[in-house]
């Protein structure tokens, strides 16, 4: 599981090392990625390396089924209460 892709942004080689693990895992296995960036904004998160993202996305999304949450933050409900 990767918990919060694009909170930070990743470096060149970061990218490329986690390119090759979504690409080893590719058709072996279930991924599960939470992030709160649309693909539009992937680029971004990998260095702006357009190519190395679209070939990212191309192995995440088949087969995939996205699920999108949204609402208010689970997180932050006790913070609207008090």
């Amino acid at each position: 599981m990767i918990d919060e892709l694009g909170y930070l942004p990743i470096d060149k080689t970061g990218a490329d090392l986690l390119f090759q693990v979504i690409s080893q895992r590719y058709e072996q296995g279930s991924i599960i990625i939470t992030t709160n960036r649309v693909f539009q904004d992937w680029p971004a998160i990998f260095n702006n390396d357009s190519t190395l993202t679209s070939a990212l996305l191309d192995r995440l999304l088949h087969h995939t089924e996205a699920v999108v949450i949204e609402g208010a933050s689970y997180r932050m409900r006790k913070e609207k209460t008090e």
